[in-house]
């Protein structure tokens, strides 16, 4: 959208641009798992031990590695049948609310959307009974700058302090007992376009946060903060000199054609790498053992790839950094010279999976592009790439060079191309996946997306959109927009989906009761079996659900499954009042491909809390 068509206090500047059990359909995609893998995860048991599990839920992903796995065991695929709303709780927020929230001790912590209160929670009161709450005061001209929703993914605790970022880029640090502040700290700049959304990650004493705003043709990075005091110990961009970069002489990326010096500028046309994107505002994953993390940078700015030639580093891509100084060891570019807004800011699983007779350390990665990756997170070699739905913008990715063998029809620049699959929001977006050990599958919530995308010509002004593209959404083969899956990372195959009527966004988790919990954003909240895909269990809420869910043990013993409703994000833009009979290419294509979601949810912002029933009154 050209800046003097840009709407003032725009939340979503996208802009540019009663449902049944009918509704969604569970299909087989292959054989079961193999006997070995059954054979080495026994059935649940509710009288079996938690294995060590503390009950609490610390960080939105549950652990480093990025499972969302629970080894709590009270809820199974017997009794969840029986699962009861224990309580509820009003955020007071009518936007997206995409946050996981977290459970330390006897106390929830719950992040909202802008304008991103803090709350705490009692779990030892019935009822969950409110201890305090802290407002950061964002500034409210970041609504402007937020490209896809005001939403904000959750927070993370460490050492007696909740970390979480604000809209309008700062990182807040609060004492967990008193809410009280310890620091803030400003890490950019709304003024040009800058933004935070993800949920930090807290490795060796070190807070680490990414910026957004790829739209408008920020720069990006990955900052580490002193978690005592919130001074930057190291900042790392996503683009630029290797210096920048923080690329030096233990830089040691498997593929050759990775290895040039400045390849974050040499791949860029003139300047454009100076707005060129590759913002870090998704998942953070960290391997103690390797002592590295792992995180994706975003999509190349501009949208319109005529005007970017070259590969584009290092955007739509994955470092492997170490956590105390932030020099990269090793880099992937997933989609190079994306035309597609591809952006490579998904989770990372960091997985021990038997790969060619014998067990690797591997990183499995459900990529936007459509491809579940398995790398080895010691040296970023792809060791298998396999689309997990309908994909046509290539035909398969070169093992021995890393790089997507292109199908040129779908190629954009300034020409159109039609039924790109999948859609800008790819095959799955920012909505994380879940990992079991017992059914050593991965369960995936995805969109089933397609789109036509034609690049234009775009100028830069600071602060103001930067795309370059009119898109148009539709629903992919079949005419369902969303699916929720399992994957098997080893035999590289899809082993059960379900089909669901909108996009899969929510987050998802699995438990070692063999439970698998999503929500839907026609507000189901929904149990199914974790071998099967068996639906167990629904729950309908007052909005629809885009939240990560998170299951927990309370003070009394109990096991509890939380989950946050409040539809919006990029995916709930035709919900929160667009227009997309007036403009088709409104929230860029997205919704007009969802125009009907409001005939199925309002908004909303209220937490929901479920457990099974007392027994008698005992435990």
């Amino acid at each position: 959208m050209p800046p003097s068509r840009r709407m003032p206090n725009c939340a979503l500047v996208l802009l540019l641009a009663a449902c049944d059990r009918s509704d969604a359909t569970v299909e087989s995609a292959g054989a079961r798992p193999t006997a070995a893998a059954n054979d080495s995860a026994p059935a649940a048991s509710p009288a079996a031990p938690d294995a060590g599990e503390d009950g609490q839920w610390t960080m939105p992903a549950r652990d480093h590695a990025s499972t969302r796995y629970s080894r709590l065991t009270e809820i199974t695929t017997a009794n969840v049948k029986d699962l009861q709303l224990a309580w509820t709780f009003s955020t007071g927020v009518l936007r997206g609310h995409e946050a996981a929230p977290l459970v330390v001790g006897s106390t929830m912590y719950v992040v909202t959307p802008y304008p991103n209160h803090l709350y705490a929670i009692d779990l030892a009161q019935p009822g969950g009974a409110l201890k305090w709450r802290y407002d950061p005061k964002p500034a409210r001209a970041a609504q402007g700058v937020a490209c896809c929703d005001v939403v904000n993914r959750g927070a993370a605790y460490a050492d007696g302090k909740i970390f979480f970022n604000t809209l309008d880029v700062q990182t807040v640090a609060v004492d967990a007992a008193t809410g009280k502040e310890v620091w803030k700290v400003q890490l950019g700049d709304i003024n040009r376009g800058e933004s935070i959304t993800m949920a930090p990650l807290v490795v060796k004493g070190k807070v680490l946060v990414g910026n957004s705003g790829g739209e408008f043709g920020v720069r990006g990075w990955l900052t580490a903060l002193d978690a005592s005091t919130g001074a930057i110990a190291w900042r790392a961009y996503g683009t630029g000199p290797d210096s920048d970069v923080r690329i030096g002489a233990d830089f040691q990326p498997f593929y050759a054609a990775d290895r040039e010096k400045d390849l974050g500028v040499k791949t860029w046309s003139g300047d454009q790498w100076k707005v060129g994107g590759a913002t870090a505002w998704g998942w953070i994953s960290y391997d103690p053992r390797l002592d590295l993390i792992y995180y994706g940078t975003s999509n190349p700015g501009v949208w319109n790839p005529a005007q970017r030639p070259g590969d584009n580093k290092w955007a739509s891509s994955i470092f492997a950094r170490d956590p105390d100084t932030g020099m990269a060891r090793w880099a992937y570019q997933w989609t190079p010279h994306d035309e597609h807004d591809f952006d490579g800011i998904n989770e990372n699983l960091l997985l021990d999976l038997p790969i060619g007779g014998r067990t690797r350390a591997v990183l499995v990665r459900p990529e936007r592009n459509g491809f579940v990756y398995v790398l080895d997170r010691a040296t970023g070699e792809v060791l298998s790439a396999d689309p997990f739905g309908p994909v046509t913008w290539a035909r398969g990715i070169d093992l021995k060079t890393g790089r997507p063998i292109l199908n040129p029809e779908k190629a954009t620049g300034n020409r159109l191309a039609r039924d790109v699959c999948p859609a800008s929001p790819g095959m799955k977006d920012w909505q994380p996946s879940a990992w079991s050990p017992r059914t050593r599958l991965l369960y995936l919530p995805h969109n089933n997306l397609c789109m036509d995308y034609e690049g234009v010509e775009t100028g830069y002004i600071a602060g103001t959109p930067y795309v370059g593209a009119q898109v148009r959404m539709y629903a992919g083969p079949g005419g369902h927009r969303g699916v929720f899956a399992a994957w098997d990372p080893v035999a590289r195959r899809k082993v059960w989906e379900i089909k669901e009527k909108f996009p899969a966004w929510s987050g998802t988790v699995v438990t070692a009761g063999d439970v698998v919990f999503y929500g839907t954003m026609d507000r189901w909240f929904k149990a199914v079996d974790a071998r099967t895909g068996a639906l167990l269990w629904q729950f309908r809420t007052g909005s629809g659900i885009i939240g990560q869910p998170i299951t927990y043990r309370g003070p009394d013993g109990k096991q509890y499954v939380a989950v946050l409703a409040g539809v919006g994000g990029w995916a709930g833009a035709a919900a929160l009042g667009l227009q997309p009979e007036v403009d088709p290419h409104i929230a860029l294509g997205f919704a007009d491909a969802m125009k009907d979601l409001p005939q199925h949810t309002p908004q909303g912002g209220m937490l929901y809390v479920f457990a099974l029933p007392d027994r008698g009154g005992t435990r």
